[in-house]
C-alpha cells in the first residue's frame, strides 16, 4: 500500500448516509437479522450498509480511545492498552460525536495465561494480564431512538494490542464451554475463552463485567422495544460471538442479539453454531476474502473436503486425525463476502492492509453485488478523501 494512501486510510472516519424517513423503524428487526437478512445480502441493501458502517465506527472509537503508545508502558504506572479518555468523551473524542448513545461501561479482557517471573519483569505491553478491550454505549437521544424504532444497546470490543493477546490467540485447540460430558458439547477455541472468562486480582472477567451491565440494562429497559448489538473487528469479532452466546444462555428472556463481525477469526465447533441458532442469535460475518484471518484457526469439514482422489479409510483416518486434535470449526451465521481486489482504490495493498478495519468499512460502502462488486460513488468518495 502506499504511504499517503494509508495515511490518509488511517485519518478517515466513515458516516452513515441519511436513512429514508421511517425505513429502518419500521423493519429494523430485518435488519438485526431476524430473517437471517433475507434478499439483503446480495444485492447489498443501502439501510443495511448504512447499519453496518455505522456499527464499525462504534469498533473504531474503540481503537481510537485505547493508548496503544509502547513507550507509555515503561513506567510502573502503566497506562499501555488502558482507555484514553473517561466514559463521556469516548465517542465525542473519538470523533463521533452525534451518535445518540451514551457509554454506560467500560470493559477489560484478561489473559489466563501466567507466565514466568522472568516474563513479568519485561516490557508491560508484553507481560500486562487485564487491558481495555472496549465499551457498553446505550442510545439516550429520543429522535435517534425513534429513527432506530428501538433503544439499542451496543457493545464495541476492539482487536488484538498486548503480548499476551497475541499468545491466546495461538491457544486454537478447541475447548468445551461447560463441563458436561458430552460429545455434542459446543466448545470454542480455547484462548479466546481463557481472555473471555479469566479474571484477575480486582480485575473481574469479560464475562462478569458484561453480565452485569446487561442484567441493569435489561432491568431499566426491559419493558421497551430493545436490541443488543454486539460488534468488534478481528479478536474483538471472536469475543463478540462468544459474548452474544453467553448473554442469550444467561438471560432467558433477552432481547434479540445480533452480532456483527468484523475479520473474525473462526470461534467454534459445529455444536457451537446448532446452537447460536436454536438460541435465535444472529451472526452477520463481514469477510475480505483477501484477509486470511477470516480463514483461521483449524479446519472446516464437511462431507465432500475428502473427495476424489481420497480413499474411504485415508478419507476417514484424516477426518479422525483432525477432530482428535480438537480443530475442526465451523463458520457461524451469515456472511456477506467482499474482497478487497473488486475496490480499484485498493489494488496492490499488503496482507496487513487487508485486515484493518477501515479496509472493511470501505468495501462495504462500496459493495453493490456479486455481479457488480464495486459502485462508482465508492470510488469517488475515495478520490475526494485522498485529495483532501
Amino acid at each position: 500500500m502506499k504511504p499517503q494512501y494509508q495515511n490518509k486510510l488511517e485519518q478517515m472516519k466513515w458516516s452513515s448516509p441519511p436513512l429514508p424517513a421511517g425505513k429502518l423503524s419500521q423493519r429494523w428487526e430485518d435488519y438485526h437479522g431476524l430473517d437471517n437478512w433475507e434478499g439483503l445480502l446480495d444485492p447489498l441493501d443501502d439501510t443495511l450498509r448504512s447499519e453496518i458502517i455505522r456499527y464499525g465506527n462504534f469498533v473504531e472509537a474503540a481503537y481510537c480511545s485505547c493508548n496503544f503508545d509502547t513507550s507509555s508502558s515503561s513506567s510502573s504506572s502503566s497506562s499501555y492498552a488502558s482507555c484514553r479518555f473517561s466514559k463521556s468523551n469516548i465517542l465525542p473524542n473519538s470523533g463521533f460525536p452525534n451518535t445518540g448513545y451514551r457509554v454506560t461501561k467500560n470493559l477489560t479482557a484478561t489473559s489466563g495465561i501466567q507466565l514466568p517471573g522472568w516474563a513479568e519483569r519485561g516490557p508491560t505491553w508484553m507481560a500486562m494480564q487485564s487491558s481495555w478491550i472496549g465499551y457498553v454505549a446505550v442510545c439516550q437521544d429520543r429522535k435517534e431512538i425513534a429513527r432506530l424504532g428501538r433503544r439499542d444497546v451496543v457493545i464495541a470490543l476492539r482487536g488484538t494490542a498486548t503480548g499476551l493477546e497475541w499468545l491466546e490467540n495461538m491457544r486454537t485447540n478447541l475447548t468445551p464451554l461447560s463441563n458436561n460430558d458430552d460429545d455434542d458439547e459446543p466448545m470454542v477455541e480455547s484462548g479466546f475463552l481463557s481472555l473471555y472468562t479469566s479474571a484477575s486480582g480486582n480485575k473481574p472477567s469479560l464475562q462478569t463485567l458484561l453480565r452485569e451491565e446487561i442484567s441493569n440494562i435489561l432491568q431499566k429497559y426491559g419493558d421497551e422495544p430493545l436490541s443488543l448489538t454486539i460488534t468488534g473487528h478481528s479478536l474483538g469479532a471472536a469475543l463478540a460471538t462468544i459474548a452474544a452466546y453467553d448473554i442469550k444462555e444467561t438471560f432467558k428472556h433477552a432481547p434479540l442479539v445480533t452480532v456483527i463481525s468484523f475479520a473474525g477469526p473462526r470461534v467454534g465447533n459445529w455444536s457451537f453454531r446448532c446452537r447460536l441458532e436454536e438460541q435465535g442469535t444472529k451472526v452477520l460475518r463481514i469477510v475480505n476474502s483477501d484477509d486470511l484471518i477470516t480463514k483461521v484457526p483449524g479446519f472446516v469439514i464437511d462431507n465432500n473436503d475428502f473427495s476424489g482422489s481420497y480413499t474411504a479409510a485415508a478419507a476417514g483416518w484424516v477426518r479422525k486425525l483432525v477432530e482428535d486434535m480438537q480443530w475442526v470449526y465451523a463458520d457461524v451465521g451469515c456472511e456477506l463476502r467482499l474482497s478487497s481486489r473488486d475496490a480499484p482504490d485498493l489494488s496492490g495493498i499488503n496482507i496487513a492492509a487487508c485486515h484493518e478495519l477501515k479496509t472493511y468499512l470501505h468495501l462495504v460502502d462500496g459493495f453493490v453485488s456479486s455481479n457488480c462488486p464495486f459502485r462508482a460513488t465508492a470510488r469517488k468518495m475515495m478520490n475526494k478523501t485522498l485529495a483532501q
